[in-house]
């Protein structure tokens, strides 16, 4: 059997982004071929989406959330490089991952959670507790979820949060949908995995505790806590208590690759 080739990771930049070099270490240690990319190159035309099996919008302050979380960089994607855009999610091999930041600007562009560029149907407002909002926190990983990377993984996990405006929220009629069509990934969760609204477990408010969704192809996965800050064991904060502990952040990247370096 041949070896498999690696495939290219294009990990998003632009002003005020500032999880982009943790996320590429995790695409590195998954296996990727990772390159930052500044969006001006792709708006240059120096770079192209069509060269890359998955496309990352890292954690941050895009454009110091100006407006609102992620709002102008969603308006910058839609303007300038939705075609492209459209392009690559549309292929067989186009995966895309938003963190934090990252997922609020797929929200805003409509590429959450159904796919619609330019018509946005949910939104991820400010925490309920009107701050903002740093600790750890549990995530249930739904069963028979749509996402088709994350096939095999289940359970709970653990990662950090670091946001002001994550809760997820959107009219009846969206969240029945997002629920019928099993577009829940992650559920924020109490100790014996059951979703909870309870604060701080439920660190925003998100209606149906829901921590991170997928689109109906399952190819585009968007969640507020961040599994790049957890793929090294050493990263937890007890970790030296826990002797079984493995970095539960990885799993994600390496199945992202994993499946990209199938198709």
């Amino acid at each position: 059997m041949g070896k498999r080739i690696k495939p290219s990771v294009c990990v998003l930049k632009t002003d005020g982004i500032n999880c982009d070099r943790e996320t590429k270490h995790a695409f590195d240690l998954a296996g990727g071929k990772t390159q930052l990319v500044h969006i001006n190159e792709l708006r240059k035309g120096e770079r192209r989406l069509e060269s890359y099996e998955i496309l990352v919008i890292p954690g941050g302050f895009s454009y110091g959330d100006d407006v609102a979380s992620g709002k102008i960089l969603a308006v910058e994607l839609n303007s300038y490089l939705g075609d492209q855009i459209n392009k690559f999610v549309q292929r067989r091999k186009g995966l895309v991952l938003g963190v934090c930041n990252g997922f609020q600007v797929l929200v805003r562009t409509g590429l959450l959670p159904f796919g619609t560029m330019g018509e946005m149907q949910a939104t991820l407002g400010q925490n309920d507790s009107g701050h903002f909002e740093c600790r750890w926190v549990s995530l249930k990983v739904e069963d028979n979820n749509a996402c088709v990377f994350l096939e095999g993984m289940k359970g709970s996990v653990s990662y950090q949060v670091a946001h002001g405006e994550g809760k997820f929220f959107a009219q009846p009629p969206i969240l029945e949908r997002v629920e019928t069509e099993k577009l829940v990934v992650f559920r924020y969760c109490d100790t014996p995995g059951n979703p909870t609204q309870e604060y701080p477990l439920n660190p925003n408010g998100s209606l149906n505790a829901i921590a991170g969704i997928t689109d109906p192809t399952g190819r585009i996965l968007g969640l507020m806590p961040h599994p790049e800050r957890f793929t090294r064991r050493t990263q937890y904060p007890n970790w030296r208590r826990m002797k079984n502990l493995e970095p539960q952040g990885l799993p994600i990247f390496e199945k992202m690759v994993s499946y990209a370096s199938r198709m």
